[in-house]
């Protein structure tokens, strides 16, 4: 899309000096998890996927950087495995994520396929360390994810295009934003206090990050989606609603991003008086602070890397 349709991000973006490391250890991972017959291959090399891990988590360490390199190269493959004739078949597309969401819960892949034994290696290497109660509300979180797939096939044969409120709750799935925000804590080896994690201020703040990137996406992608018959997409929703151009129905979703990084804005400066109210101990503090920086460190990394990839070009 055009310079006009980017937004204007209050928050500094930095980059992870450990991105060569990461790059030749995703490599390697891809060789042996061939998720891509070639893992060299240009187009992939476009999408910057390294670059992304960078700016989305520029304090890990090289082989978390590497673990976070991974993660993003299994959600656009897993994804776009999708985009074809697969993505039409529901009943397809459901096996294929259960078998992936009963390896959250133990099972070993059983097909040797390498979505299954790449998400396997992806999960024990997320887990190991980490407390149980963020391992279950990781478990939870990958699931969501993952069980988003089959409405989204469903969606594309469907007579009913979405509105406003089920693309919502189907996009926040389909997103995997949750896990992302999951692995700010993995990365940096912390687990927030369960009091601030879910207090309004924060899960407010926490869901705006997390919904920015998507209309963000939505802008970015709808040239290579409409053709193709995907339906979950604010752009044509708003098309619908409005009876306008898709030129001006990405107008207005632009706009309602830029309001809801206003609103982050705001959130963020009251983080201070949930700590005090909360009465919540020095390291406590701190610790909620990492998360909430990282929260905001990942969406101003995110839109500067989607603003420059090759994953998004229709040529």
């Amino acid at each position: 899309m055009s310079d006009d349709t980017s937004l204007q991000i209050p928050f500094p973006h930095r980059r992870n000096s450990h991105g060569p490391h990461a790059t030749v250890l995703h490599r390697d991972w891809l060789t042996r998890h061939p998720l891509l017959a070639d893992p060299g291959h240009p187009s992939y090399a476009h999408w910057e996927v390294v670059e992304l891990a960078a700016l989305g988590y520029p304090d890990a360490g090289p082989d978390e950087l590497a673990l976070a390199a991974d993660l993003m190269g299994f959600y656009f493959l897993f994804d776009d495995q999708f985009d074809g004739p697969l993505g039409r078949r529901p009943a397809e597309v459901a096996p294929i994520c259960e078998r992936l969401i009963a390896v959250l819960h133990g099972a070993h892949p059983d097909t040797g396929s390498p979505a299954e034994t790449a998400f396997a290696d992806l999960w024990e290497r997320s887990v190991r360390g980490m407390p149980a109660r963020w391992q279950s509300r990781a478990a939870y979180n990958w699931e969501w994810y993952l069980a988003s797939h089959p409405a989204e096939a469903a969606g594309r044969i469907s007579k009913r295009p979405p509105d406003r409120e089920g693309y919502l709750v189907l996009r926040r799935g389909t997103a995997a934003m949750e896990t992302i925000f999951d692995m700010v804590e993995r990365l940096g080896r912390f687990e927030v206090p369960a009091a601030v994690l879910h207090h309004p201020v924060l899960r407010q703040l926490r869901q705006l990050a997390a919904d920015i990137p998507s209309l963000s996406n939505d802008v970015r992608s709808f040239p290579l989606e409409a053709p193709r018959g995907d339906v979950n997409n604010l752009v044509m929703i708003v098309q619908r609603e409005r009876h306008c151009s898709a030129e001006e129905a990405c107008a207005v979703v632009t706009a309602e991003a830029q309001l809801m990084v206003e609103r982050c804005q705001h959130l963020y400066t009251q983080l201070p008086d949930v700590y005090r109210e909360l009465g919540l101990a020095r390291v406590e503090r701190i610790i909620a602070q990492r998360y909430a920086d990282g929260l905001l460190t990942w969406l101003a990394g995110y839109l500067s890397w989607e603003s420059r990839t090759g994953r998004y070009q229709t040529a």
